[in-house]
């Protein structure tokens, strides 16, 4: 199984604790048997003028899709959402033809900031991290791909380097382990 992260992080070098850990974890997992790629796609898309066809090919290659992403206002950055309009184009990833990505598994690594206990119904933000993920899951079931249960690392802003290299290993076996899909309503 091949699995493509692809990194949407505006500042990946230059100002990432979390998200460049968890992308060195993702560069270091892939095996012959079970390759990992890593994309950093706000490296190769700085103007987000993206190259639609060569992501349509990177896309085709994958077993495991992967969508790793600070969460920003609740929602992804910017140029994941331009990426989502440009590359699921109707006809090709959806609609009576769109048929590129079914069967294939699409998930999602994302580190919010702020502690888990503010991401709960009865919490600050009264949603669940995977609540605010339900976009994403609509759109991979536009698609046809298997929607995983998320990576997810909360407390981003403030964890320990202890956590984050746990999160790094737990990461890893993520990337390359059998992972569920995640229920319409769980």
């Amino acid at each position: 199984m091949k699995t493509t992260v692809l990194v949407f992080h505006p500042r990946l070098n230059a100002g990432s604790r979390v998200n460049a850990r968890l992308a060195q974890a993702a560069r270091a997992a892939g095996t012959p048997d079970t390759p990992v790629e890593v994309r950093d796609l706000y490296a190769l898309y700085p103007d987000f003028r993206i190259d639609v066809e060569a992501e349509k090919a990177v896309l085709t290659a994958a077993d495991r899709i992967v969508w790793q992403f600070p969460m920003y206002w609740y929602s992804t950055p910017s140029l994941l959402k331009q990426w989502e309009d440009d590359v699921l184009e109707h006809g090709w990833a959806y609609g009576s033809t769109g048929t590129a990505l079914h069967g294939k598994e699409l998930g999602v690594a994302v580190s919010p900031g702020a502690p888990t206990e503010r991401y709960d119904h009865e919490g600050a933000f009264h949603y669940t991290v995977t609540d605010l993920l339900r976009p994403l899951q609509a759109t991979s079931n536009l698609i046809g791909t298997r929607f995983l249960r998320p990576f997810v690392t909360t407390g981003a802003m403030a964890i320990s380097d202890a956590d984050l290299e746990a999160q790094a290993d737990a990461y890893t076996a993520w990337l390359t382990g059998e992972v569920p899909a995640l229920g319409d309503f769980e």
